[in-house]
């Protein structure tokens, strides 16, 4: 028979409940907090450190999804009339949305040509820097262009003029409006008795040499671009008879 101990109930130590340490609700509320509030901050520190990294070498690397164009630029300035040498140009990687038309992509394209237009360092060259079919064509409006030397009877004139003037080009015939001008073959014919004759108008300057670059003033040419017609018949009519240009 169960003893009247053993049956009587059991009941709390006082003191027992005064050291009890185990964490309240609340307590265990806060706890949680607290640790969610830091490894939030951890995680944005580590997302701000990789973001980061990631700018840095996009800066780098630049835009993956743009394509660039190894194309010819000059290494140095180069001016009208300077045949390009190799040191004088090199090949560089740009983007391709930011070149102009006629951009050249080979160096031995323009390596031994001759300068039309004053070219800064860095530029890219174009098919229209340089004496070729291509800048007669462009300067005409007509592919069946050439460039003509012509060497002007007035030497001064060639000093005035640049690149890109446009002109007519004369020279003097017999003055066949007047019944007793000398036939040309006359020893006594004279300047006043010829007629100018528009040999071709609308020429456009491609290039003019300078003096510096000839040994005497009278020495320096210029160079036309015409339609190949009219090309002709100045380049026939300078062998014989005075050359000269008026401005537009």
């Amino acid at each position: 028979m169960p003893s009247a101990r053993s049956r009587s109930p059991r009941r709390s130590d006082p003191l027992r409940a005064q050291l009890d340490l185990s964490p309240s609700t609340f307590d265990r509320v806060v706890e949680l907090t607290r640790g969610t509030r830091f490894r939030t901050a951890t995680v944005r520190k580590i997302a701000a450190v990789v973001l980061a990294t990631l700018g840095v070498v996009l800066f780098f690397r630049g835009d993956p999804a743009t394509d660039t164009v190894a194309v010819v630029v000059s290494s140095r300035d180069l001016t009208p009339g300077q045949v390009i040498a190799d040191s004088d140009v090199e090949m560089r990687e740009i983007d391709s949305k930011q070149l102009p038309e006629g951009v050249v992509s080979d160096t031995d394209l323009v390596v031994g040509r001759t300068v039309a237009g004053p070219i800064r360092s860095g530029e890219t060259v174009t098919d229209v820097r340089v004496l070729s079919p291509r800048l007669a064509g462009l300067s005409v409006g007509t592919d069946d262009a050439r460039i003509v030397p012509v060497r002007l009877a007035d030497a001064a004139v060639a000093d005035m003029l640049r690149s890109g003037d446009v002109v007519d080009v004369l020279t003097v015939g017999p003055d066949t409006s007047r019944p007793d001008t000398p036939h040309p073959d006359t020893p006594n014919e004279s300047v006043a008795d010829k007629a100018p004759q528009i040999l071709a108008a609308g020429a456009v300057v491609a290039l003019v040499t300078t003096s510096e670059s000839t040994r005497t003033q009278q020495e320096q040419v210029i160079l036309l671009a015409l339609p190949t017609p009219a090309a002709n018949v100045v380049a026939a009519a300078s062998l014989s008879n005075a050359i000269t240009v008026t401005f537009r």
